[in-house]
Order: structure tokens, then sequence, then C-alpha cells
């Protein structure tokens, strides 16, 4: 299936693009206007794009029916200050409530039953019950467009973080268990990111792999393995050498004939992380490597 932008409706390519950029993260945004009213908004147009300085952007999109903005938008062109609050899944219905296109000048923590607190940095409040909080500055509001379904990027340093203690580990970081983050999918559809959903694997920043290029033609072109198990495998510094293969053949009762059967075994513990034991196992099979 292909999609030319140019020839279908603006509903479509919404639909397209959101069920397709997935998960997004949500912006909880706090915005206020010149007559003090405060507005409570989700937009999961939304990220992190610089830690030096440390800056977020969330875009609201003009309404494709009628090209009219966003109260969250006029707020922050008229005060440019605003507080982005994440969302966990404690409060995910509460954001969705919210979204609704109450007429301006309702105060949506009212209607979504939430709690506003003041911030120290800026006029928007903080949403008490978000567990990860940002009060910003607005330093730039750039128009992608002039018609129904443009985005507008809204640029935002963050002055101050609100993160609630019992989210921080032991290593002070944030703990993604605990966090039990929400996310956006297509349509209704939502991501719960806890449990097994959270996985870790490890990044090459320190270390240089040697690359699926340089794994044995034995390996390389398993039909067992994946092309993710041939990544975790070619992300090593080094292949074990001959003396450490032969040192563990002395320890299994394998077939080492069976290349499917040292494959398998391999695949199981790549899937438990154990890499430098798979590597053993898929070397009892192959002469040169």
């Amino acid at each position: 299936m292909k999609v030319d932008p140019k020839e279908v409706s603006i509903g479509e390519l919404h639909s397209y693009l959101l069920g397709s950029v997935v998960p997004r993260p949500i912006s909880f945004a706090s915005t206020i206007d010149s007559r003090g009213n405060v507005n409570l908004s989700p937009f999961s147009y939304f990220n992190v794009f610089s830690a030096n300085p440390p800056i977020l952007i969330f875009s609201p999109a003009s309404r494709a029916r009628n090209n009219t903005q966003k109260h969250s938008l006029e707020n922050v062109r008229e005060i440019p200050e605003v507080t982005i609050n994440m969302v966990n899944h404690t409060i995910v219905e509460q954001m969705s409530l919210a979204s609704t296109e109450y007429d301006k000048g309702v105060n949506e923590f009212v209607k979504a039953g939430l709690t506003p607190i003041d911030s120290e940095r800026v006029r928007p409040p903080l949403v008490k019950e978000s567990p990860i909080s940002f009060e910003c500055k607005v330093i730039e509001v750039k128009a992608l467009g002039d018609q129904g379904g443009a985005g507008n990027l809204v640029i935002c340093e963050v002055l101050l973080f609100h993160i609630n203690d019992d989210l921080i580990d032991s290593n002070g970081k944030v703990d993604p268990f605990k966090l039990d983050a929400v996310a956006r999918m297509g349509g209704n559809y939502y991501a719960r990111v806890h449990g097994e959903s959270i996985f870790e694997i490890p990044k090459p920043l320190t270390t240089k792999g040697i690359g699926v290029d340089q794994l044995p033609a034995g390996i390389r072109n398993s039909t067992v393995l994946t092309g993710n198990n041939l990544a975790r495998l070619a992300n090593v510094e080094r292949i074990p050498d001959k003396g450490e293969v032969n040192a563990f053949s002395n320890s299994i009762s394998l077939d080492i004939s069976d290349r499917p059967l040292l494959h398998t075994k391999a695949k199981e513990l790549l899937e438990q992380g154990k890499v430098h034991k798979a590597w053993l196992i898929l070397l009892q099979g192959v002469e040169k490597w």
C-alpha cells in the first residue's frame, strides 16, 4: 500500500500518521491566558529535543475541520509559559477527559477532577497528580503551515523539574517500572509501559560491536536465529576464542552436529540475556571463525 499525502483527505492522512508513528509520549500542558484563565490539554505531538539547554516541544495542530486554533496555542502566544505534566496510568482517563473541546475559559482541571498547584517559576499551575512535571518558558512558536491540520511547534525550555521521590531508583534515575507511563497510539488506543512491556538492550555507547557482517557464515545465515538475535550476538567486541570454546565443550552434552539444536538453545539463551554462553554454544558447530 502506498499513500500520497496529496491524494487523501486530511482525516485519512491523520489516521495513517497517528496509527504508524507510535507510541507517542503525552504532554499534558497547562497554560494560562492574559486574563488568568487556565487551560489544561493533552498533546501527543510531543517529545524531548535537547538536554543543554533542556528543550521540550509539543505541537497543537489547527483543527482540520475549520482551521481554528486550540486554546493552549492562543494562551502561549499571550503568556509564553507552560507546565508540561507527564501522564501515567493512574490519571489516563482524567487526561483523556481533559481533551474535550470545552468553551474558552472553562477550566479543565475542574472538569477532569485534577488538582492545580502553584508553580515556582511560571504562572500556569502544575498537575498535582502527575508523577513528573516541568515548568517551562516558551522560547518560540513556529507555525508549520496555514491550513487546517497544520502543526505549531511550541518550543519550551525547562526551568524546573518536579519528580516524585518514590520514582527514583538506587542509581538516582527514574524507575520505569514505578513510573507506569502511558503513551498514545492511533484511534482510541493507548499503550501502558509496565511489566513485561519494559525490557533492556545493552547500548553500544562505550563499546564497538563487531557487526553482523563479522559473524561466522554458519551463524549469520541461520534459519533459527532472528535479526534481533544476530544483532545481540554482533554487539560484542570480540568473539570467544578457541580456548574458551573448547573448555566449554567439556561441560555440555549437546550433539554438536545438530546445528538447528545448537541454534535453538542459543536463541533461548539470547532471550535470557546470556550472550556469552550463547556464543559458546553456537561456536560448537563452527569450524572456522
